[in-house]
């Protein structure tokens, strides 16, 4: 059995700063499932996923050097794949792009939830109180957990369940407003 050594997050960065492909070999190994798990919850098109992924992963090694080591790398990481991702819906204009939320995200809307596009459920999001919005958008979004997202947040476990929980709330109550005001072809 043949042993790898493991890399420490810093030794990682330390070596996509000096753009070693070995050390961008590494740190792309080590995020990749976990950015392929977050990426596959927009589409399933396995061709898109990895587009999205590898152009992310592009942005990541060409801004590498602007990662301060204050925060987690894979939140850092995350932030630049989820953007990628946007981009790649906002650039894709002759296709029309859908966003999936699980039902345990939102379970009551589910009929409206096919119906709206991802513009419209993002403007929605924003709609929601700051906090709420940052705890909805860290754990549905990005797929941090509770315990996570508390401690980038500096609240408890307990407050970010009850943000997401209104968080959620809200966003039904958004979602059955603009799909009752709205009529969409179907």
């Amino acid at each position: 059995m043949i042993r790898r050594k493991k890399y420490t997050e810093a030794e990682m960065v330390a070596g996509c700063r000096r753009n070693d492909r070995k050390y961008q070999e590494i740190l792309y190994r080590h995020f990749f499932p976990t950015m392929h798990r977050m990426v596959q919850r927009y589409t399933t098109d396995s061709d898109v996923v990895l587009t999205i992924i590898n152009n992310g992963f592009l942005k990541v090694f060409r801004k590498i050097d602007t990662y301060t080591q204050s925060g987690s790398l894979e939140g850092w990481i995350r932030k630049i794949i989820f953007r990628s991702l946007s981009d790649h819906f906002r650039t894709g204009k002759n296709q029309l792009k859908f966003l999936e939320i699980e039902a345990r995200d939102v379970p009551t809307v589910s009929g409206a939830l096919d119906k709206l596009f991802l513009e419209d459920l993002l403007k929605l999001v924003d709609q929601l109180p700051a906090i709420s919005k940052e705890v909805f958008r860290l754990y549905c979004i990005e797929g941090f957990n509770h315990k996570e997202i508390g401690s980038q947040l500096n609240m408890s476990e307990g407050t970010s369940k009850w943000h997401l929980s209104k968080a959620r709330e809200k966003l039904r109550t958004l979602v059955n407003k603009q799909y009752k005001d709205r009529q969409y072809a179907g």
